[in-house]
């Protein structure tokens, strides 16, 4: 698989603006690729810093747990980080995650989103929600970034899918 190259932004990504498109590998080593997702309808992107660890587990675990309320309307949901597929196969295989974990390894992705945590070298915590737009590219609806100690509230994000 070709590395996904995109430009950096210094600021989270926001409502109406395009989402870059991107390729990364999941936790099965398979091809997951944003433009083919958000044709089936929206595209939950939960980006998180580490596997393994507290709140992250507590995000992820909401996320499987709640798959069928997450995917009612088409949407499709992911969580994203910088730890390899193996680590996430692993985390997911241990804690029973049943949703796609992508993996960002090159940083590429969370850097796109503005959802990069320089001092860590890691994806920050933050969920975008994208939808296609009339052209066939991935347009923003709702996004937010977290203090890494500050789990999502789900109910927040179900309310801007389709």
């Amino acid at each position: 698989m070709a590395q996904t190259t995109l430009t950096p932004r210094e600021t989270l990504i926001g409502a109406g603006q395009a989402a870059p498109g991107f390729t990364l590998q999941t936790q099965n080593r398979e091809e997951w690729s944003l433009a083919e997702h958000v044709k089936n309808g929206d595209v939950v992107l939960c980006f998180f810093p580490f596997a393994f660890t507290g709140v992250c587990g507590t995000e992820m675990e909401c996320l499987s747990k709640e798959f069928a309320r997450w995917t009612a309307g088409g949407a499709s949901v992911a969580g994203i980080s910088c730890d390899s597929f193996a680590a996430l196969k692993a985390w997911t295989e241990r804690e029973g995650y049943t949703h796609t974990m992508l993996s960002d390894l090159h940083r590429n992705v969370c850097r796109a989103y503005g959802l990069y945590w320089a001092d860590m070298n890691v994806a920050t915590r933050g969920t975008v929600v994208i939808a296609q737009s009339d052209d066939g590219v991935g347009m923003v609806k709702w996004s937010q970034a977290r203090v890494p100690s500050e789990a999502m509230k789900p109910d927040e994000v179900l309310a801007h899918l389709a």
